[in-house]
């Protein structure tokens, strides 16, 4: 079994009958009473985020996820569908399984989070950083490059990204899947 020593970031947990995985943690010493090991968890099969505390050294629940590259095909009335890329078998997921859905673009390949124990899909994470096409964008004022002024651009997913004045239609911008910010131009 797993103790608290075992806790890291990422490390999907059972808590209360219910999935929860780490988003940040850390301890307590104080010099009378035993060390506590306090968590972040973020829900896995549910939308509550939770701050949890154990005594040192007390057990905990890990579960084995599997992570699968998938391929994103199409959205429909089912939801999101994608491609296991060994099997060809073909799966949808709900919206709120997919951590950027904003900007999936078809044929894009994905890791898909899979419990272990039940089969179960968990989550689907899109990469860091993903190369986008900046279908519409206003036009940049010439000179207006000394401060860091941004302005909204729609991307082919027909998400909205802050990118900035120099950034002009037509051309390809790389943009951060988790936050979703302008990182560069693509050449």
């Amino acid at each position: 079994m797993a103790t608290t020593a075992d806790i890291r970031t990422g490390l999907i947990i059972k808590l209360e009958n219910s999935l929860y995985s780490v988003v940040e943690f850390g301890q307590n010493k104080t010099a009378r009473a035993a060390a506590k090991v306090w968590a972040k968890l973020k829900g896995v099969d549910n939308s509550r985020t939770i701050e949890h505390t154990w005594n040192s050294g007390d057990t905990i629940y890990p579960v084995r996820v599997e992570k699968k590259a998938f391929q994103f095909l199409y959205k429909d009335d089912s939801g999101y569908n994608f491609m296991d890329n060994e099997t060809f078998e073909q799966i949808a997921l709900p919206e709120n399984m997919i951590d950027a859905p904003q900007f999936l673009k078809d044929g894009q390949e994905v890791a898909i989070s899979i419990n272990t124990e039940t089969e179960q899909h968990m989550s689907v994470e899109l990469p860091d950083k993903i190369v986008m096409l900046v279908t519409y964008s206003e036009p940049g004022m010439r000179g207006d490059t000394a401060t860091r002024t941004l302005k909204p651009a729609t991307v082919e997913t027909g998400a909205t990204v802050m990118v900035p004045l120099f950034v002009e239609e037509g051309e390809m911008i790389r943009v951060n899947a988790k936050t979703g910010e302008y990182i560069e131009r693509v050449k």
